[in-house]
């Protein structure tokens, strides 16, 4: 089987749609460690100095098409995929109970994905494009807490990070499990990390709307 064979088969997409899955966990990583500067008190300028930083970098810049072109694999991977399983079942069995083998968000990542994809693209709106496009923003820091104090906007921001929550949980079982490291021995270390790694980025991004929206932090 050559490389394109490969790719364009049912196994090969669930591969390339757990790389660049995992691909984008890592950026969350980054991108959380890069926010958390916010709450230097130093009216931020700790975390301006890294966004510019950042921004002036040449790595940083490859790897931010890396991580376009990861996000728009990961979305059509996720279409296709959805679209092939439901092709696959054109007849619901009135018997099969399937809460009793899935929870809600194993089955509907495609909408899970869908509002975190609709998030991303209001986010980058707000803040990537303005500073990175159009220089629109010179104050990012100040950017953010003013976006933050949008009840509307603090909302959606919280709720939309709920639903990554969820959708990572499952995420990062299924790329190991696609990626054939699914190794039943560690499958209940895979299943804490998993949540663990949930729970983290849920409390990390979330804190942000929360406490600058009523403004237990301020810069």
């Amino acid at each position: 089987m050559t490389i394109d064979q490969f790719i364009s088969s049912s196994l090969g997409k669930k591969v390339v749609m757990a790389c660049t899955g995992l691909f984008l966990v890592l950026f969350l990583v980054e991108h959380l460690y890069g926010n958390l500067m916010l709450y230097a008190h130093d009216g931020g300028v700790a975390f301006n100095e890294y966004s510019h930083s950042m921004s002036h970098n040449l790595l940083i810049r490859i790897v931010e098409i890396l991580l376009f072109v990861s996000i728009i694999l990961h979305v059509i991977q996720a279409i296709y995929l959805t679209k092939q399983n439901s092709d696959a079942r054109p007849v619901k069995y009135a018997v099969y109970k399937v809460n009793e083998t899935s929870n809600w968000f194993s089955r509907n990542m495609g909408v899970t994905g869908s509002v975190i994809f609709v998030f991303l693209v209001i986010h980058l709106r707000t803040f990537f494009f303005p500073y990175r496009v159009t220089g629109g923003i010179e104050d990012l820091a100040g950017s953010v807490q003013d976006a933050f104090s949008n009840a509307w906007y603090s909302a959606f921001y919280f709720i939309a990070l709920l639903i990554l929550g969820f959708h990572l949980n499952h995420g990062f079982q299924s790329a190991f499990r696609s990626l054939g490291l699914n190794n039943k021995k560690y499958a209940s270390v895979l299943q804490m990390a998993s949540t663990g790694l949930a729970i983290l980025f849920f409390i990390g991004f979330a804190s942000f709307p929360v406490l600058f929206y009523f403004k237990i932090v301020t810069l």
